[in-house]
């Protein structure tokens, strides 16, 4: 197929040809998502928060949340919970922590009922901070904590001898007594102060106290993929697959469609193209059964890559089928006529093939034949003197159009040309008076068929 195969018209085109075998696509894809659901126990997602209050740093965040999924964790959750068939790789799998903004460690618990999803979710909390607590208890160094309280016992002997002093200063009347008074307050407040840096400075003090920031709410709708979701993606997988598959096979089609193409297919010359009134089942094959008629039902017997017929007028159509004839006058390799060879199954061609013959008359005389593109078999030579080869575009490949040509050459027939056949949307009707249609015989098929004078 050409490399606009995939345009907005083109998809449009699948869409209408195709819209009764795309409505069954749908629904059966619609049908397997709702099979689908049923397979898939539904779960529902809560969470819970932990802050942890001081001083965070990223890479110290991410640590905390993978504690709070780690196996330790999940043990303590389990043996909590008491769940019967639930492990703790399963229970693994339906927990996960990340961290967000504010220092909030947040936990999802999953279950298949919203009770589940928050006892899950709570308890995950708890036994983190839990957890946490406990690591940072174990990693306090004592000597450290001991060094801290000699130094507050300290600071508090320094304050009551910094009053002491105070007061032996004098009543403070006198201008040195004052200055004396307000350095020694001075120094006592630097010191409370400076023993409350170095507490809020320990890292246990303040990275020990996580908080769970209250329960876990209930879900009250079921976590992704729904039922009316897994009902959506199936009938939207399947319409998708469709549409794919038929830009597909028109891209690897080998059926030719330019002018070009055919000609070169067949070793011979253009002739022109001609038109007949378009048809709604004009590229609908022949046939009954079962087969057939699911094929109809569906609306896959007729082809959908065939461009719609374009517009026009009955005048055009006959000066382009006046101009054909013209110039097979002038292809005559001979006193005879000319048969007119028609692939089987091409029903737009055979219309043609029969107003072609009726607008030649016996200028020149013209004998239509149908042949089998399977196995192509043409009348050998008797009044004739060559061949004229009517088809439609994208109905046939490079090797079935050299079979024919090879079996008119068998025959001994000289292909003068090829004339293309499509169809048209008339604007005017053609008058009562004009007796062309009725005068229009009937084009033949066989071997032996005559579709004009001789």
């Amino acid at each position: 197929m050409s490399d606009d195969t995939i345009r907005l018209v083109t998809i449009g085109r699948i869409l209408r040809r195709r819209r009764r075998l795309l409505t069954v696509v749908v629904l059966v894809g619609a049908l397997v998502g709702y099979g689908t659901s049923l397979l898939i126990p539904p779960r529902y997602t809560t969470s819970a928060s932990v802050l942890l209050p001081g001083a965070w740093e990223e890479r110290e965040l991410r640590t905390q949340a993978e504690v709070a999924t780690s196996s330790v964790v999940i043990d303590r959750v389990a043996s909590a919970l008491h769940w019967s068939g639930i492990g703790t790789t399963e229970l693994k799998d339906r927990v996960t922590a990340k961290a967000t903004e504010g220092n909030i460690i947040a936990i999802s618990g999953t279950a298949d009922t919203p009770e589940r999803a928050q006892q899950l979710s709570d308890q995950v909390a708890a036994q983190f901070v839990a957890f946490a607590a406990r690591i940072v208890g174990d990693n306090a160094d004592p000597e450290a904590a001991a060094r801290l309280e000699t130094l507050r016992q300290t600071v508090v002997q320094t304050s009551r001898r910094i009053t002491e002093l105070a007061d032996a200063s004098g009543t403070g009347r006198s201008v040195e007594s004052v200055q004396t008074r307000t350095e020694l307050e001075g120094l006592r407040t630097s010191l409370q102060s400076a023993i409350e840096k170095l507490g809020q400075a320990d890292p246990t003090s303040s990275k020990a106290h996580m908080v769970v920031m209250g329960p876990a709410a209930r879900p009250t709708g079921e976590a992704p993929p729904t039922r009316p979701q897994l009902i959506a993606a199936g009938a939207l997988l399947f319409f998708l697959v469709t549409v794919i598959g038929h830009l597909t096979a028109a891209r690897m089609s080998r059926r030719l469609r330019t002018e070009g193409e055919i000609a070169g297919a067949l070793g011979v010359a253009l002739l022109g193209t001609v038109d007949v009134p378009g048809e709604r089942h004009a590229h609908r094959p022949e046939g009954r059964g079962p087969r057939t008629w699911f094929r109809r039902l569906l609306g896959i017997d007729v082809r959908w890559d065939v461009p719609p017929p374009r517009s026009g007028d009955e005048a055009g159509r006959q000066i382009r089928y006046r101009r054909v004839c013209a110039r097979l006058r002038d292809r005559l390799p001979g006193p005879g006529g000319l048969l007119v060879v028609v692939p089987d199954g091409d029903p737009i061609a055979r219309r043609a093939a029969g107003e072609l013959v009726t607008e030649a008359g016996s200028d020149p005389a013209l004998r239509t034949v149908d042949v089998s593109v399977s196995e192509p078999m043409v009348p050998d030579r008797d009044d004739a003197s060559g061949a004229l080869v009517v088809l439609s575009a994208g109905q046939w490949t490079a090797a079935e159009l050299a079979g024919i040509a090879e079996a008119c050459a068998d025959a001994g027939h000289e292909v003068v040309g090829v004339v293309l056949a499509g169809t048209v949307r008339t604007r005017t009707k053609r008058s009562a008076g004009r007796p062309r249609e009725a005068a229009k015989p009937t084009v033949a098929v066989g071997a032996d068929a005559t579709g004009g004078t001789a």
